[in-house]
């Protein structure tokens, strides 16, 4: 029981860690799509090598950010997997408090949309 419960207290604090870091790159991804489109926008009142220079900048740009939305899409993926992990790892380990809970959760929503109708 003490084991589960510190268990919960890690995969929470984790979660917790994992929001921020999402915050920080939804962000990140933000300024620098901002940062192009602006570079994009002066470029296309502009003409000549200033031009062509701004185009550049601003491609290089999105594509960073490209790069790094695939790095937290990847990061996003493997903690997906590590909490399926641990999710199966503590059905396994309580299956009857499991299954109070699911049947809890069932008749709860039984109720509420029987009362709806």
């Amino acid at each position: 029981m003490l084991d589960t419960t510190r268990s919960n207290i890690k995969s929470t604090a984790r979660g917790y860690e994992f929001d921020s870091h999402a915050s920080d790159a939804s962000s990140d991804l933000k300024a620098l799509v901002r940062d192009a489109q602006s570079m994009l926008t002066a470029a296309a009142a502009l003409s000549g090598d200033k031009a062509e220079e701004l185009r550049s900048r601003g491609m290089e740009l999105l594509d960073r950010a490209l790069g790094r939305a695939s790095r937290y899409q990847d990061q996003a993926l493997e903690k997906g997997r590590e909490l399926a992990h641990e999710a199966d790892i503590y059905v396994k380990d309580n299956p009857y408090r499991t299954l109070a809970v699911a049947a809890g959760i069932g008749v709860l929503l039984g109720v509420l949309l029987s009362r709806k109708q």
